[in-house]
């Protein structure tokens, strides 16, 4: 067995490896090529692959950044690894921990300072390690490289079939109107000049990467799959939500409105619309506790729990 950097030829005993090692999560070849291949921060020294017999029996996929990400820049301490794995074939072989050895000593000669599973932006496949569908992995990371939980994430989804306001949520947004002049409607062009910056300066870059992205989709030729929500509260924003077809958000209210319940105001119209355009099942990937219980009085399960992962290096 011996490593190398990743070639053009490695695709299909790649995703091999991926498809039968990350079970939860599986991707397509098209996924692969436009996710990872063509990610402006690939580069194949950073995909490891572990070869034996004359096949890849293994894998981490980590990324550097090679061009700035908005103000926060090249940041030059940090790496990401977004996915990995050994075909079970071929465990307990010391396989993983020669993969991960050779890349923490690559990373440290880069002057990397930090390795984090794996909450890379824009291209993540899961928050973290699934610690119900992936324990061992979860064990080998702390007990072989003293990775440490910094954050757990947990993804949740809603049924939607026959999907229903509740009375007291109407009610709600009623009296928010009358009382605090504040209104949830669907975004217009006229809302632009003034929600960007709104999702910037509250939410961040990332955010408004992610809003940008459905906003190019809402107004470009497929309304119908999106849906982009905007509160305001006498002619000022202070709050949207956004939906592409079956995945929800990410949406958010200003700091000092977020007592006035405007965020389930937003949650529940969002769902009504999905609904309506006979979207029957929701989804998002990542939320905190806090916000679980939120997304549980819209009917919202629990599907998955990761654990974010750090490494100093």
């Amino acid at each position: 067995m011996y490593i190398r950097p990743y070639q053009g030829e490695d695709e299909t005993d790649v995703l091999a490896v991926w498809r039968n090692s990350m079970t939860a999560d599986r991707i397509s070849e098209d996924v692969f090529r436009t996710r990872v291949l063509l990610d402006p921060n690939f580069s194949a020294e950073n995909l490891p692959v572990a070869v034996e017999g004359g096949r890849v029996v293994g894998f981490a996929l980590c990324l550097t950044r090679r061009v700035p990400f908005f103000v926060q820049g090249l940041e030059p301490d940090s790496a990401w690894v977004t996915a990995f794995g050994v075909h079970p074939d071929h465990r307990r072989k010391g396989i993983g921990s020669a993969l991960f050895g050779n890349l923490i000593n690559q990373l440290a000669r880069q002057g990397r300072k930090k390795l984090e599973i794996s909450p890379y932006v824009p291209n993540y496949f899961a928050p973290g390690v699934d610690v119900d569908r992936y324990p061992e992995a979860l064990k080998f990371l702390q007990n072989k490289f003293d990775f440490k939980v910094i954050e757990r994430a947990t993804s949740m989804g809603a049924n939607l079939t026959n999907f229903q306001i509740p009375p007291e949520i109407e009610a709600l947004e009623r009296r928010r109107e009358h009382d605090d002049g504040i209104t949830i409607r669907m975004v217009t062009a006229a809302d632009l000049p003034d929600l960007m910056p709104f999702i910037e300066r509250y939410f961040g870059w990332d955010w408004r990467r992610h809003a940008q992205d459905y906003l190019v989709e809402y107004f470009g030729d497929s309304p119908h799959q999106v849906c982009v929500l905007v509160a305001r509260r006498h002619g000022e924003v202070i709050g949207f939500c956004q939906q592409r077809r079956e995945r929800f958000g990410p949406f958010g209210v200003h700091p000092d409105f977020r007592r006035l319940q405007i965020g389930r105001l937003l949650l529940f119209r969002c769902l009504e619309a999905m609904s309506a355009r006979q979207v029957y099942y929701a989804y998002f990937m990542w939320t905190g506790e806090d916000a679980a219980r939120l997304y549980s009085l819209a009917g919202f399960q629990r599907r998955r729990e990761f654990a974010i992962l750090r490494k100093e290096l």
